[in-house]
This record gives C-alpha cells, structure tokens and sequence, in this order.
C-alpha cells in the first residue's frame, strides 16, 4: 500500500515536478508478464526517477547497506526500502551472488518487473562500468526479456556523497528488449554469460552516451578510495 501511496499521492508528483523527466521508449517496457530492467547507476536519485515513471510496479535488488545503516537516518532509509518492497542484497562474495539470483528469480516467477544495476554499484565518475553476469544468469534461466536502461544527468543532479539533489531536468531512456533465448540452457557457461552481459552494457552505453570502463566499478572505486580517500572513502 505504501508503494502506490508514494508512486501516485507523495513522491511520484513531487519528482516529476521538480525534475520534468524526458521519458523515451517507454513503449518497451512490457505492460504485463516477467522482464528484467537492467540500467546504468550514477545517483542515489536513480533508485526514485525510473521507478516513478513506470506504468507497473518495479522491484529492485538493492544493497544490503541500505538496509543496515546506522541512526536515525539508517532506520529511515531502511524502514522505506522495505515498505516499498525493495530486497536487500548482500555483496559480500560469490554465495551472496548466489542469493541475490535467486531472490530476482522470485520475482520474475511472480510475472513481476525485476530492476538491476549490471553495474552492482553506483559510479563514482558519472562513467559506465563493466557490467556483472548476475542479470545475465536470471535472463536466460527465466527466459524473460532484458530492457535496457539509461539514466541520464542524474550523476550532475547528485553525484555520490551529495545529499540533497540539485534541481535540474533528468532523461530517463529505455530500450528494444533483449533476448536471450538463443541461450537457453547455457547459462552455467562463462563465456556465454559475458557475451549476454558485455551486449546488454553496449546498448546502455548506446542509450547514455558515457564513457566507457572495461573494469568492476567496485575495483576501480576501491583504488581511487586508497588514493582520495577524503573526497571517496
């Protein structure tokens, strides 16, 4: 109940007047059945825009720190990932991949609208990462379509450790669904999970316009971290 009353009475009207959203190809998004909306991450306000602009509603995998920060403002974050239905992920190594794929999983059995960041983290340079096979693994296993996703000037309204967004238009792109039924069966086979991935990541890239990293946003954050770490860690 919580969800429609955000989507439709509070949130919704409020992001949609502040930032006028350019919506393109929304006519891709499947009005019923299970699919998988795989886009870029540049903004904690991306978690809000996209969900907002669809007709149905959409459960993301999101990060387990959203569930588990600290104070006040921890227990409010977490109290409204949860009332929105979003679950929680734990990033921590290959078993919690494990765990996340089948909560996504879930999801689709239900003919519901699955979000993921391919990315599994936002970026800390408005660039696009190397996208994880996860998305890959629940696409070819539930046989559902992939919509490929882009946010675009969400990292100019709230770069990562900005708390309060500027006000500024945002375009929302989506595109052509992906299939991957040419790989049914096969998705224990690496090689056939990055091809799967690396196109799904070509066709955000095609939707965003950013530069591209061949390289785990994670690693990359990591290092800049150590080398930076008042400004990222």
């Amino acid at each position: 109940m919580l969800y429609y009353v955000l989507k439709y009475a509070v949130l919704g009207p409020l992001l949609k007047l502040l930032f006028r959203p350019r919506i393109e190809g929304l006519e891709h998004v499947p009005d019923e059945g299970a699919a998988i909306v795989a886009g870029n991450h540049l903004s904690f306000s991306d978690h809000f825009l996209m969900p907002v602009m669809l007709k149905r509603r959409i459960t993301f995998l999101a990060k387990q720190e959203y569930f588990t920060g600290p104070g006040v403002k921890g227990r409010l974050t977490a109290a409204f990932f949860r009332a929105v239905g979003q679950i929680p992920v734990d990033r921590s190594g290959k078993e919690a991949g494990q765990a996340a794929i089948r909560e996504g999983l879930g999801v689709l059995s239900r003919d519901e609208l699955l979000g993921i960041y391919p990315e599994g983290t936002r970026s800390h340079d408005g660039r696009l990462y190397k996208g994880k096979v996860g998305v890959a693994v629940m696409a070819i296993r539930a046989g559902v379509p992939v919509i490929p996703c882009a946010m675009v000037g969400t990292f100019e309204i709230q770069p990562p450790g900005q708390v309060m967004p500027k006000i500024r238009r945002v375009t929302i792109r989506f595109g052509e669904p992906l299939d991957f039924s040419r790989y049914a069966g096969m998705e224990n086979e690496k090689a056939v999970l990055r091809a799967a991935t690396d196109e799904l990541m070509y066709k955000i890239l095609e939707l965003s316009g950013q530069e591209y990293v061949d390289r785990y946003a994670a690693e990359v954050k990591a290092e800049a971290a150590k080398k930076f770490p008042r400004i990222l860690g």
